[in-house]
């Protein structure tokens, strides 16, 4: 039977897993990216830890690719991505394949393949269209639309975290300046500067968006003051996306979502209440991922046994 590679690279953590022809997982193995090291030192690391997971039944059929954008994904490069200085036009899908006896492979922006993964095995369960949104660090997304990954005219769609929003003050910003973890993280450090609220957040020596979640689970009111201000912020990007896609549902993944109605609620208001219409707003329209850590991977693999069949049918 047909065994495929899936590989999820990030600018933190790199992910390897072995997949069957229906795609069971058969192993999985990961690591430090250490991105900093260069291209041509993280692509053996890369190698080594696909290499780790084969056996004596011979190379994959194929081999997905999970990475930040932008991509070119007819070349198989990372063009250059936020999270990986310094790489430029780097030919991951052709360095990988020659270290895998040639066997085909493809780069696809890792978003996309969570939308993918979710779509077919995960919450999305069919609906079309379908948006996926991981929200951590920043905000990356996916999109399914006539049952098929949308990726635009040159390949680079969809960018959510990329939207542009403008601020009470005038700014514009990204919506992942707004919303993410990250921004949670910011939005506390500048709150607690300009006032003199009550928080046992001033005690930490550091303050990210999990320090504030963690807080406003404790039922901390300067915390969760940030956490509904930042919800309120992700439901405006996400009033944005309904109206431009008309999504049957939009799954949502990442570290943020495990502050759950914390954040949702404030951003459901807002959908409430800036919608065009109610029929923009399914009774299901937000889900939550179920995939976890591995969404990327099994999104990888599912393309690359879509890959290898397509070559065998041609």
């Amino acid at each position: 039977m047909s065994r495929y590679l899936a590989i999820d690279f990030g600018g933190t953590r790199s992910r390897a897993a072995l997949f069957d022809g229906d795609l069971r997982l058969i192993s999985r193995a990961e690591t430090l990216s250490r991105v900093e090291e260069g291209p041509e030192i993280v692509l053996e690391r890369l190698i080594a830890l696909g290499k780790s997971l084969m056996d004596a039944e011979g190379e994959p059929a194929s081999i997905g690719i999970a990475a930040p954008g932008p991509l070119d994904t007819a070349a198989g490069a990372i063009i250059k991505a936020e999270t990986l200085p310094g790489w430029s036009h780097t030919p991951i899908a052709a360095t990988l394949s020659r270290a895998f006896g040639g066997a085909p492979a493809f780069v696809e922006n890792d978003a996309n393949l969570g939308a993918l993964a979710e779509y077919h095995l995960g919450a999305g369960d069919g609906a079309d269209p379908m948006i996926y949104l991981t929200i951590s660090t920043g905000i990356g997304g996916g999109a399914i639309v006539n049952g098929e990954l949308f990726t635009g005219s040159a390949g680079l769609a969809i960018e959510p975290g990329h939207m542009r929003l403008t601020t009470p003050d005038g700014g514009i910003r990204r919506w992942e300046e707004l919303a993410s973890g990250t921004a949670l993280g910011q939005l506390a450090r500048r709150q607690l500067r300009a006032s003199a609220a009550p928080s046992v957040l001033r005690g930490l020596n550091s303050i990210d968006g999990k320090a504030v979640g963690e807080a406003a689970w404790a039922g901390d009111e300067f915390a969760l003051d940030c956490v509904r201000q930042t919800g309120t912020r992700l439901g405006l990007g996400l009033v944005n996306l309904l109206h431009l896609f008309n999504p049957a549902a939009i799954v949502l993944g990442g570290s943020v979502m495990n502050l759950g109605d914390l954040i949702l609620n404030p951003a459901r208001k807002v959908i409430g209440e800036q919608a065009l219409y109610e029929g923009f707003v399914s009774e299901d329209l937000l889900r939550a991922a179920k995939l976890g850590d591995d969404v990327c991977l099994v999104g990888a693999a599912l393309q690359a046994r879509q890959y290898a069949d397509n070559r065998r049918g041609a």
